[in-house]
């Protein structure tokens, strides 16, 4: 069926259901959701038409019942889930449908059980609707959400936490009505301790989510510069930049690059950053990204590159890491030296600046951004002429952009191709003029009183007409600069008699009759539009009777088509089953023949096995009997040991006496020989006395 066909019949389900919520209109009108989920059709459920927008305002009506069925809600949400991240319809169901408050008042009904999956599916699908999204605090639910918020940070559901701190930091940036809600509850110091808990989390995605709000919360407050300040912002910044170059994930990079983007806006963080010792390592870093074929990657890449160009000393880095030229490598091969172009930054700002017109507008918005930025720093500075080559390349790729396309192609290229062009014209044309006017006429009341004339030429150019564009512009900038610069020039103009007037009056005194003209034709276009209305209900009522008939004749026949497709179908199943059984029976049967032809190499195997079994056994016998004969000799050897170790321990005690008895015998033979000595020397005396004896008796 087509798109229309569908939304009718999910409005008439929506209607039945209404009417009766049982089961049945429920289960049907969960597969009419299915059936619109499947097909592509968010340009016409956001095309503003009356039958698309009754089918939103129904499911949402259906979506924030609280007696409607988690399955029922959860195929509502899955289906506008689709359409959260496009541009157009996430602002239509932001503002238009009120979808916020619808998923904020479900999580409300189910605040008591919040492991729900649906109250999951709440949270995520909030958290990508509110992001980049300013919620007003009138809305409904909102202050019970953020109650809610608070109350499951600390759950011990990790998906509950994670999708809790990622929806709190959309709805803390840049809302101070939600600052003041949160800070007013009693938990909040326990809130603000779970938050800090959290920056030395393993998930990444959490630690940012922490550092989001807290940044968000407490920035300019004691604990905002306790949490950021010299010592740690050193570490936030690396954080920040891992995550950015090495994140687990494009909403993990998202969130970094926004929480450094805030903190920039601090010119103390600001001024930190300017001396992070490892800035250029980091930058060089990220602008490799910008290689990457994804473009939210590369849109936010540049986003975060045009926050840096903010600060005057981190434009000029980011300018000479842009713009300067790539040193020098040999060509494998080869020993001449080429230019890596290949990995060059600018490169991949043209690429953006110039990719097909059918993608995403936000990229080429950035690219131009900062290429301005670039070019702005690299005017009268030393990077003028590493810039010349790549405003070359630059201005030719622009020119052939610049071309009218094909009118075959298609309008909505040629609408995309207008768009481009005319916004580059709007940023050559408005912005860069009216700041130039802006320098001059600053230079001019400068310098009114030095040169001669000049003040009368500032005067004179004050008074002309063509000045109201500049000065407005120049008012309504994001730049502070242009703003004051643009009010001390309205001082000094003001009182000149004819300085033209920034707010155009009316010359009209006749305005009532105007008034009363209008009323009358605005009185009847509302009859017309009364009767037209009534026209349109007739019509419609016989439309749908018509659509129903057509229905019910498409429905006949696509069952009777379906079901011929699936015996067709069957069919082919059938043949493609029988070829591969027949395939299967034909490799069943070489199976057979290999498997007897295995089985004989088996039994012959097996005999063999039985004789080294037989020869197994008899060298088991045998091995029994030498292990016997083994304990019985080492039963004796045992024995035998004892028995030397005996001997062994009598030897010694017999080397030992033998020892002691050789000693005693040494001892004796040197006493027997000194009295064999004396005997000597007594036998000696002896004789000699005898012979004196003798001597005496022969005298």
């Amino acid at each position: 069926m087509d798109v229309s066909t569908c939304l009718k019949s999910l409005l008439l389900a929506i209607r039945q259901y209404r009417n009766n919520r049982s089961a049945l209109n429920a289960s049907q009108l969960q597969k009419h959701i299915e059936d619109v989920s499947g097909l592509k059709c968010g340009g016409v459920l956001f095309s503003g038409q009356v039958l698309p927008s009754e089918c939103l305002s129904g499911l949402m009506e259906v979506a924030g019942d609280p007696n409607a069925s988690h399955a029922l809600t959860g195929s509502i949400i899955s289906l506008l889930a689709q359409f959260a991240s496009d541009g157009e319809a996430k602002e239509a169901l932001h503002s238009s449908y009120n979808f916020t408050s619808t998923l904020a008042a479900i999580i409300h009904c189910n605040r008591t059980t919040p492991e729900e999956p649906l109250v999951l599916q709440c949270l995520n699908v909030l958290q990508r609707l509110t992001y980049n999204v300013r919620t007003l605090p009138c809305a409904s639910h909102i202050h019970e959400l953020i109650s809610f918020l608070m109350q499951h940070v600390q759950s011990s559901n990790d998906d509950i936490v994670k999708a809790c701190l990622g929806l709190m930091a959309n709805l803390c940036r840049h809302d101070i009505s939600v600052h003041l809600s949160m800070n007013s509850y009693n938990n909040v110091k326990a809130f603000y301790r779970a938050l800090i808990n959290f920056l030395g989390h393993n998930c990444l995605t959490v630690v940012v989510f922490a550092l989001s709000i807290l940044s968000s919360l407490t920035l300019n407050e004691e604990v905002g510069q306790k949490l950021f300040n010299a010592k740690n912002i050193h570490q936030t910044f690396q954080l920040i930049f891992n995550i950015t170059v090495n994140g687990d994930g494009t909403l993990t990079r998202n969130y970094a690059v926004d929480l450094l983007v805030d903190l920039l806006k601090n010119p103390k963080i600001a001024d930190y950053l300017t001396k992070y010792k490892h800035l250029s390592v980091c930058l060089s870093e990220v602008l490799g990204l910008l290689h990457s074929k994804d473009p939210d990657t590369a849109s936010k890449v540049m986003e975060l590159l045009v926050s840096l160009c903010s600060v005057p000393v981190l434009r000029k880095l980011v300018c000479e890491t842009v713009l300067r030229p790539p040193a020098p490598r040999l060509q494998p091969g080869t020993r001449k030296c080429v230019q890596a172009r290949g990995s060059e930054p600018s490169l991949a700002l043209v690429h953006w600046v110039t990719s097909p017109l059918d993608g995403p507008e936000q990229c080429y918005m950035q690219a131009l951004s900062l290429l301005a930025e670039l070019f702005e720093e690299a005017i009268d500075s030393s990077l003028c002429s590493s810039a010349q080559s790549f405003v070359e390349l630059l201005l030719q790729e622009v020119l052939v952009l610049l071309q009218s396309p094909d009118s075959t192609e298609g309008d909505q290229l040629l609408k995309k191709h207008c768009l481009r062009a005319g916004l580059v014209s709007l940023c050559i044309s408005s912005q860069v003029c009216s700041e130039v006017v802006l320098k001059t006429l600053e230079l001019m009341s400068h310098l009114r009183q030095q040169m001669p004339d000049m003040e009368t030429s500032f005067y004179r150019i004050l008074q002309d007409q063509r000045m109201v564009t500049p000065l407005s512009l120049a008012l309504t900038s994001n730049c502070r600069e242009h703003v004051q610069v643009a009010l001390r020039i309205l001082f000094e103009a003001a009182p000149l008699p004819d300085f033209p007037s920034l707010q155009e009056k009316v010359k009209d005194v006749h305005m009532s009759e105007i008034i009363d003209v209008y009323e009358q034709k605005l009185s009847a276009l509302a009859c017309k539009e009364s009767r037209l209305q009534d026209l349109l209900e007739a019509k419609a009522l016989a439309l749908s009777q018509a659509d129903r008939l057509i229905a019910q004749y498409r429905c006949q026949r696509a069952q009777a088509e379906a079901e011929a497709r699936k015996l067709a179908s069957l069919l082919k199943d059938t043949e493609r089953k029988k070829e591969d059984l027949q395939t299967e029976l034909n490799d069943h049967l070489l199976e057979v023949e290999r498997l007897k032809s295995d089985s004989q190499q088996l039994l012959e195997h097996n005999g063999r096995l039985q004789a080294v079994a037989d020869q197994h056994q008899e060298l088991k016998g045998t091995y029994n009997q030498l292990l016997s004969r083994y304990d019985k000799s080492e039963g004796m050897l045992k024995e035998l040991q004892a028995a030397h170790i005996s001997l062994t321990q009598q030897a010694e005690g017999l080397r030992k006496t033998n020892e002691g008895l050789k000693l005693q015998q040494e001892r004796t033979l040197a006493e027997l020989a000194e009295k064999e000595q004396q005997i000597k020397g007594l036998k000696t005396d002896v004789l000699e006395k005898e012979r004196i004896i003798t001597g005496e008796q022969w005298n």
